[in-house]
């Protein structure tokens, strides 16, 4: 195929709008149904066959750019498997699948499928930190960095407002929450007169 930017009149650093705008447009000429019974139709179905080519090739290109190097586990079909099963619901099958990955394989890739099971598993801490260590791994990676954007949002909405416990589900008692609990309380009984005491 010839340059795909050429067939489709758009230069290299057209942005991605521009180059959606030129493909509508040619796609709106070439398009077969302004070809019915007409001697052209031919030339206007291969023409279109083109500009599709085209268009594909350079939006796979941007992609594949912009999602940076993947960090591949040595048996890609594991890991297809584990994004099905998860897409499934079949969280606990991919957990099994993930356990048995050995230590030295566990990748970025194996830490956000990891994250992605203990998110579904209501263990958002566990979660978390496999996010983490998923961006840590492959920081250029935007599906890590959007999963792990949305767990710091998820956990600041928790009980007590901490991201980084590190034990028990989101929504759970630990010690911080009943230190934050009772520094309230006494708050609370101060500012009307008495102290924790003696309002409890």
């Amino acid at each position: 195929m010839n340059d795909p930017y050429s067939i489709l009149g758009v230069s290299k650093n057209a942005t991605d709008e521009e180059i959606k705008k030129a493909y509508r447009e040619l796609a709106r000429k070439y398009h077969p149904d302004h070809y019915t019974d007409n001697p052209l139709s031919d030339l206007a179905a291969e023409k279109m066959k083109e500009i599709n080519e085209a268009y594909d090739a350079i939006m796979n290109e941007r992609r594949a750019g912009a999602s940076g190097s993947s960090n591949a586990y040595s048996a890609p079909s594991d890991f297809k498997d584990v994004r099905d099963m998860i897409n499934k619901g079949q969280i606990e099958q991919a957990m099994v699948v993930l356990d048995g990955v050995p230590l030295n394989k566990r990748n970025a890739e194996w830490y956000f499928l990891s994250g992605m099971v203990q998110l579904r598993r209501g263990r958002y801490d566990t979660a978390y930190s496999a996010f983490a260590t998923a961006c840590r791994m492959d920081p250029n990676n935007p599906e890590y960095a959007q999963a792990f954007s949305n767990i710091q949002r998820k956990t600041k909405g928790g009980f007590g407002g901490n991201p980084y416990r590190t034990s028990g589900n989101m929504g759970g008692c630990d010690a911080c929450d009943c230190c934050q609990g009772l520094i309230c309380a006494d708050c609370c009984c101060e500012c009307m007169g008495g102290d924790l005491i003696r309002c409890c």
